[in-house]
C-alpha cells in the first residue's frame, strides 16, 4: 500500500500545481469578463466593437476607437460610474474594485480589436 502513495505522489503534486495556476491572475479576468458580458456586451458586444444593434442605436464607440484608447484608466472608470450620453452610471451597481477589473478587460478587448 505504502508504495503506492509514493508513486502516485508526482500526480497529485502535479495536480496541485496546475490547480495553483489556474486559479492565479485568470480569477480576476474571468470575474471582470462575467461583469462585461452581463453589463456592457449588449450594447458594446463581446469584442469591445459596438457593432450589437443596441450599440449601433446608442452609437456605441469601439473601444479600440482613438478617442477611447487616448483616455487614461482613471477617465474610462468615470465614464463607467458616471455614465456618458445614454450609458447608464454604474454607480452603486458595481465596487470599485469591480470598475477598476473592468477597464483592464477592456483594454483587452481594444488590443484585440484592433
Amino acid at each position: 500500500m505504502r508504495h503506492r502513495q509514493i508513486r502516485m505522489l508526482p500526480f497529485s503534486l502535479l495536480g496541485i500545481g496546475l490547480l495553483a495556476i489556474s486559479a492565479g491572475p485568470s480569477k480576476a479576468q474571468s470575474a471582470a469578463e462575467t461583469v462585461y458580458k452581463a453589463k456592457c456586451a449588449m450594447c458594446h458586444g463581446p469584442d469591445g466593437k459596438g457593432e450589437t444593434p443596441a450599440g449601433k442605436s446608442m452609437k456605441a464607440v469601439s473601444f479600440a476607437a482613438p478617442e477611447v484608447a487616448k483616455m487614461s484608466d482613471e477617465e474610462l472608470e468615470t465614464v463607467i460610474t458616471k455614465g456618458k450620453n445614454k450609458m447608464p452610471a454604474f454607480e452603486g451597481k458595481l465596487k470599485k474594485e469591480q470598475i477598476v477589473e473592468l477597464v483592464a478587460y477592456i483594454r483587452e478587448l481594444a488590443k484585440k480589436s484592433s
